[in-house]
């Protein structure tokens, strides 16, 4: 296999840091994904941001493994978004290598929103991180036009990127020449899992799916197939199979190899 392939924050919820880093590399992944920053008031994530002992322990196993940090979750931008909020998290990114963050889109106003956007991706360049933006249907970036939207009025900074994620275009009203028309310079990476696919379901649905009870991919009836035939063939994959009823038959490694063997034969 060609591509990438990283474990994704919600694959490997259960591991710290350094955790995550062994989990991958015996799993045979070339990355991880971490996130360090809750996606939500009091909501999960990985202890490091300043705890210095952390960081040592998570660097030198990262260096024992030669694990790579694909991307940082997660920068929200809201109404009353503020840049150096985020300043921890792309210091410990910076010190880890990471390529990417991963952005969501929360004003409902789409002017300031792409204001804040192109501010937050001056701010990431000089860190050396994109800022990659995934549309997910129960917010106001609900999907792939939207984020072409708002890329285009921030003015297309050099390190914008907008973030497929299979789940959230079976989920949209996202089409396959949708995701076709995404400029190439704006894709970094993709997210795969899968799902009953639609239209029809409701924002705590939605919610519920995307951060408890995904399937890996062949299980459920989006077009997974479909969505990497028309990405390009050597974008780095992060695997997001989260599955809270599964996993307690599964220990971290087994869960994450079981993911990584049910994606591969659709990238």
């Amino acid at each position: 296999m060609n591509r990438l392939m990283s474990l994704a924050y919600l694959t490997s919820h259960r591991c710290n840091v350094a955790q995550s880093f062994r989990v991958a590399h015996e799993a045979g992944y070339q990355a991880v994904g971490l996130r360090l920053h809750p996606n939500a008031p009091g909501g999960p994530c990985q202890p490091l941001l300043g705890d210095a002992a952390l960081l040592r322990e998570a660097l030198a196993v990262q260096r024992d493994t030669g694990m790579g940090v694909l991307d940082l979750e997660i920068i929200r931008i809201g109404e009353g978004f503020e840049l150096h909020t985020w300043d921890a998290l792309l210091a410990a990114g910076q010190a880890l290598g990471a390529r990417a963050v991963l952005v969501a889109g929360d004003d409902p106003v789409r002017s300031r929103l792409a204001d804040h956007y192109a501010a937050l991706c001056e701010h990431l360049a000089r860190h050396g991180l994109t800022a990659d933006l995934e549309f997910m249907p129960w917010t106001p970036v609900a999907c792939a036009r939207d984020a072409v939207d708002v890329l285009q009025r921030a003015g297309e900074p050099a390190n914008a990127g907008i973030l497929v994620d299979a789940l959230h275009v079976g989920r949209s009203h996202t089409s396959l020449d949708d995701v076709r028309a995404i400029p190439r310079q704006w894709l970094h990476y993709a997210q795969i899992c899968d799902a009953e696919a639609g239209t029809h379901f409701d924002t705590e649905a939605l919610i519920f799916t995307a951060r408890e009870e995904r399937s890996l991919p062949g299980e459920g009836t989006i077009d997974v197939a479909g969505i990497f035939k028309a990405l390009p063939a050597d974008l780095p994959v992060s695997v997001e199979v989260i599955s809270k009823r599964r996993e307690s038959q599964y220990d971290p490694l087994a869960w994450a190899t079981t993911c990584f063997q049910a994606s591969a034969s659709f990238v």
